[in-house]
């Protein structure tokens, strides 16, 4: 009887200590509340789910990521703000959409005019090899307050002027034409002439079918089509220099992000980096067929801007950017080290790299 007894203990105690692996497992695996500032139908959402799938299985399932898209917790607008306060515990999202906190949040987006002229990967190399991050942490925590880290995630550019009611062959004819821009581009573009409005990517399509906007700037390629702008106009103008090299981030709680081990740490920020290069590149590609789309299936003119558009941009961007710098001292020392930044990488790239249009247009020679 005395064996039986013993033979059982051993038998409870040895399937009790089965199921203690299991049980820590369930204990260790976290779930991170976040959300975008896009729509599901955005591929920038789609980078957001790509980030959180390598960070699953890079921690083997202990660590995941709720992705909700725009709206489903809080306003497209407001994520920084529901980081900060520990609504939700991180977003994806980009920076320009903050600058009524400090206009420098524009500097760290890379836009407008890809900041004294710098590429995304240009702008990578300022943020980790450049003193970049030092300063988004200073601005962040110390000028701000906010209980916040950010890490850029992908690049979303180069962007298209956008999609016109009618067609734009000067600058002339953006005299009271009302148009939706955001951030410090929208204040660019309003001292071009245009009537702007700002409003989320959702609310784009709406507007322009209702012919409350002329005119309408998003990304370019897949993310309007997606938005299905290429059904209700039909000229769409680009390249476009307000977005040249803008740059999305993935922001999370500072509290939350100290409170995961050193490894899920180094998780977060080695899948933010592969997403950058995995996703950028899918991206383009998927641009490339959305073009051809467009105008195969959809009768959408791809239009070149008017030379002139551009280059008063740019100049219109370094008055407002000189002004804001001479009484914004934080505008200002961000400003300053992206220009030594660029000064130094830009004119090397000049000489090293041959014009992109140099073997484009000898084994693709441009269409008439």
């Amino acid at each position: 009887m005395l064996k039986s007894v013993t033979r059982a203990a051993t038998a409870l105690a040895l399937g009790a200590l089965a199921m203690i692996p299991d049980a820590a497992l369930a204990q260790q695996a976290r779930t991170l509340k976040m959300q975008s500032s896009f729509p599901t139908s955005s591929t920038a959402h789609d980078g957001f789910k790509m980030w959180a799938e390598r960070v699953d299985k890079l921690t083997g399932g202990k660590l995941k990521a709720d992705t909700a898209p725009a709206g489903q917790i809080v306003g497209a607008f407001d994520v920084l703000d529901a980081t900060h306060k520990g609504v939700i515990d991180g977003a994806v999202s980009i920076d320009y959409y903050w600058i009524g906190k400090q206009r420098a949040f524009t500097l760290f987006a890379n836009s407008p005019a890809g900041v004294v002229g710098m590429d995304h990967m240009d702008y990578y190399g300022w943020f980790y090899e450049g003193g970049g991050q030092a300063l988004y942490e200073e601005l962040l925590q110390k000028e701000l307050k906010l209980n916040v880290v950010i890490y850029p995630i992908f690049a979303s550019s180069p962007q298209a002027l956008g999609w016109f009611r009618k067609p734009i062959e000067s600058l002339a004819q953006f005299k009271g034409i009302k148009c939706r821009q955001t951030g410090m581009t929208a204040e660019i573009y309003a001292k071009m002439g245009m009537a702007v409005v700002n409003m989320p990517g959702g609310e784009i399509a709406p507007a322009a079918e209702r012919g409350a906007i002329d005119c309408a700037e998003w990304v370019g390629g897949i993310e309007d089509m997606r938005l299905g702008l290429h059904t209700i106009w039909k000229n769409h103008y680009t390249p476009g220099v307000h977005e040249s090299a803008s740059v999305n981030s993935l922001i999370l709680n500072k509290a939350v992000f100290d409170s995961l081990s050193p490894v899920e740490r180094e998780v977060i920020k080695s899948a933010a980096t592969e997403t950058f290069v995995r996703w950028g590149i899918w991206w383009q590609k998927l641009n490339a067929e959305a073009l051809a789309e467009m105008q195969d299936k959809h009768g959408v003119k791809i239009l070149a801007t008017p030379p002139e558009i551009n280059i008063e941009f740019m100049k219109a961007w370094d008055a407002v950017a000189a002004e804001e710098s001479a009484k914004n001292p934080m505008f200002k020392k961000v400003y300053e080290s992206q220009k030594a930044y660029a000064a130094k990488v830009i004119p090397a790239k000049r000489f090293m790299f041959p014009p992109y249009t140099l073997q484009a247009n000898h084994y693709f020679p441009p269409k008439q």
